[in-house]
């Protein structure tokens, strides 16, 4: 049992440092502060589930896709990047006098992908599975564990809401846009070097 463990903290200490759900449910309160808390929690569920299938398909299915398309997790990275990059910029130039309306799927893009299975995860994912010391399973059972806490984290991230002024969320929301054109930047580079 004490091996398993082992094991196992070696797989979920990585994926929770990847996901990071506690800066996750930050991302979900910047990002739905004018949503009903009924549709919040509707989108934490569609966010979950978006980042858990897609990290499973990577798992099962990256490698061969990836050859078959004759890209690179560096590829990926780049590409994610680039996106998260594009959502941070157009958040910090819109005007907080005409609020954007978001789209009813965000919590697919880019909550589900790629900010919960993202670049990191998914190469974490690919690099924990093949490790002889972890195996799939265990890193299957910490992904569980990780998308389970990730969900608990932005279901409750409504209580932060209700502590903070409309300023206040105005302000977050700005300074997460800030946080996620430096984590594109951070990831641009990253498969730049690779």
């Amino acid at each position: 049992m004490t091996e398993w463990l082992e094991k196992f903290l070696l797989a979920f200490i990585p994926l929770f440092v990847a996901i990071d759900p506690i800066g996750l449910a930050a991302v979900f309160l910047g990002l739905g502060q004018n949503m009903a808390p009924e549709r919040r929690q509707k989108i934490a569920d569609q966010a979950t589930w978006t980042g858990g299938l897609v990290a499973l398909g990577f798992l099962f299915l990256g490698q061969s896709v990836f050859k078959a398309l004759g890209i690179s997790v560096s590829d990926f990275q780049i590409a994610g990047g680039l996106i998260l990059f594009i959502l941070a910029a157009k958040d910090l130039t819109q005007s907080a006098a005409e609020p954007e309306k978001m789209p009813e799927d965000f919590g697919v893009v880019p909550l589900g992908m790629p900010l919960i299975a993202g670049p990191a995860s998914i190469t974490t994912l690919l690099v924990l599975a093949q490790a002889p010391a972890i195996g799939l399973v265990v890193t299957l059972v910490s992904l569980a564990v990780n998308l389970g806490i990730v969900m608990f984290a932005l279901h409750y991230s409504d209580w932060l809401g209700r502590k903070i002024s409309p300023t206040g969320l105005r302000a977050i929301s700005k300074i997460i846009a800030m946080l996620l054109a430096a984590i594109a930047i951070s990831m641009i580079r990253q498969g730049w070097r690779s």
